[in-house]
């Protein structure tokens, strides 16, 4: 390409940009230029994002979601739910797409000096989709869906150090802590804590799918579809289709296939062994966006032969990361060390020796432990990740050096998250991205953690976890986090093949912004409201 087509190429992303130019137009003289058609197509695709324009049906497929879903926030669990909630329901706090944390219904928050008082003034324009303003007594009801003895909520372990939530007027909340906790704020976006309308008993209207998101629903069935439409009383930015549907497509075939023929605008998920070939369609574009998810083995340290930490690291010297991340991501991933702490995360404690497949080291482990030729099984289902099988199989094939044998259980996709998870002793699971290191230890691996899936009880990294907590020195923190990673990587349950990139797609008359958000596929699960038609 000369550099007088580069000139014309800025110049074209100039007037995109700027909306002084059609599509059409565009796509012709990029052409001209040299762009293949493909290139052009993204290039209009991100310089065209600062004109969203309103109007039509948005129809997004998603690659998760159970029949067994229900709209109590305290159940989310599947990418369907979570995706739904951050479409029809608000939180007080959102994470931006450039990673940085936002107002939601929250218009500002601050803290006491020791951070363990956190305020929030809720914002006076957010209304239910029934008609009622959202009020403080909305939000304290909601957060307290989480907590107490009785809870049944997934997001109860998030809360325990808080001591009490209460109204301060209609518009302010205060919530008291045990101790510091300066990520509080970005707690609040955890998926779980979505506000939903306060009952007069101080519980919450969850059944009625009622929220103050930017679309209401309509209609729809859990594992099938939603129809939402445009919620003219919401207080945020964007929103800018008519109508959304959002589509359960667990099958990866009938989602990719969905996706090429135009049957809906966008997916949550792309088979990667297809990427290439897709990125060769005009019609499509490819987000490959790096992320703190992460895919993780955990195995229930409570049960033999896992309780023997010995056998849990020769399992995990048995995988050889490197094939797995080019033959199952495709490069779409960064290795992991087998402590659920991501490179996208801060304090990450990038000096830690990385584990690499030893198969030679795993062998001489498992004669420690006495399990030589240990047989395994491992629980996986397609509808997990893209590959999610086939890395298990290579993992079973890399393992024989070790002389482990891991049988590899198909299991089915509806139901995966509520049959398998925290059930079987060994399984696969596909992780998103927490916006800190606190969060994720405190979901996944505090010892009274409703989500700590390998049932790791480790009284140092417990005592740790809550120092940490309250640290408001970055540079002790960070020493805190590196010590809690290496507790989790030599004596957890948890085996963790890699950060997986999200890897999703859209069709090319999908305007997005230019930065996306990495806390969950499809621009932080806000698709719905960040998103628009190009034309």
């Amino acid at each position: 390409m000369t550099k007088k087509d580069q000139m014309l190429i800025d110049r074209l992303a100039d007037a995109a940009r700027s909306g002084n130019i059609s599509r059409r137009s565009f796509m012709h003289f990029s052409l001209a230029a040299g762009l293949s058609a493909s290139a052009a197509t993204g290039l209009w695709t991100t310089k065209a994002a600062a004109q969203p324009s309103r109007g039509g049906t948005f129809r997004w497929g998603i690659h998760d979601g159970n029949t067994s879903d229900t709209h109590d926030p305290g159940t989310y669990v599947t990418r369907t739910g979570i995706f739904l909630a951050h479409t029809h329901r608000s939180y007080l706090t959102m994470i931006n797409g450039d990673g940085s944390l936002g107002p939601d219904l929250a218009d500002s928050w601050t803290a006491s000096a020791d951070a363990s008082e956190w305020t929030f003034e809720i914002t006076p324009n957010a209304s239910f989709h029934s008609g009622r303003k959202v009020t403080a007594n909305d939000v304290v009801a909601s957060l307290n869906h989480h907590r107490g003895d009785k809870t049944t909520s997934a997001a109860k372990s998030l809360l325990t150090d808080v001591t009490d939530i209460k109204a301060d007027g209609e518009h302010t909340i205060v919530v008291s802590l045990t101790g510091g906790n300066a990520d509080f704020p970005w707690l609040m976006t955890d998926y779980h804590l979505a506000v939903c309308p306060a009952n007069e008993d101080g519980t919450i209207d969850w059944q009625s799918g009622d929220g103050s998101g930017p679309y209401k629903l309509e209609s729809g069935e859990f594992g099938v579809q939603f129809e939402l439409s445009r919620h003219e009383g919401w207080h945020g930015e964007g929103a800018y289709f008519d109508r959304v549907e959002l589509i359960t497509l667990n099958d990866p075939n009938a989602r990719q296939t969905a996706l090429v023929t135009g049957d809906v605008d966008a997916v949550s998920l792309i088979d990667l062994k297809t990427m290439a070939l897709l990125q060769r369609d005009p019609g499509i574009v490819i987000q490959n966006v790096p992320s703190a998810g992460a895919i993780t083995m955990p195995m229930f340290c409570d049960t033999a032969p896992f309780d023997n930490a010995d056998v849990r690291n020769a399992l995990k010297l048995a995988m050889d990361r490197d094939e797995i991340i080019a033959k199952i991501a495709f490069g779409a991933a960064t290795k992991g060390n087998d402590f659920h702490h991501s490179p996208a995360q801060p304090y990450w404690p990038d000096d830690i020796p990385q584990r690499d497949y030893d198969p030679d080291q795993a062998k001489s482990l498992l004669k420690k432990a006495g399990a030589e030729g240990l047989s395994v099984s491992i629980s996986t289902a397609d509808s997990l990740f893209s590959g999610a099988v086939d890395m298990c199989v290579l993992y079973s094939e890399q393992a024989k050096a070790a002389g482990i044998d891991i049988d590899v259980v198909r299991e089915p996709n509806d139901g995966y998250y509520s049959d398998v998870w925290l059930k079987k002793p060994f399984c696969a699971v596909s992780w998103g991205a927490r916006p800190t290191p606190d969060v994720m230890y405190t979901l996944a691996y505090k010892a009274d953690a409703a989500w700590n899936e390998s049932r790791w009880q480790n009284e140092r990294f417990n005592e740790v976890l809550l120092q940490a907590k309250a640290e408001l020195d970055d540079s002790l923190r960070a020493e805190m986090y590196r010590e809690m990673a290496l507790l989790a990587r030599d004596d957890g349950g948890t085996l963790i093949p890699f950060f997986n990139n999200f890897v999703y797609a859209n069709r090319a008359n999908v305007g997005t912004p230019e930065n996306l958000a990495a806390s969950w596929e499809n621009d932080g699960a806000r698709a719905a409201s960040r998103w628009w038609f190009t034309g």
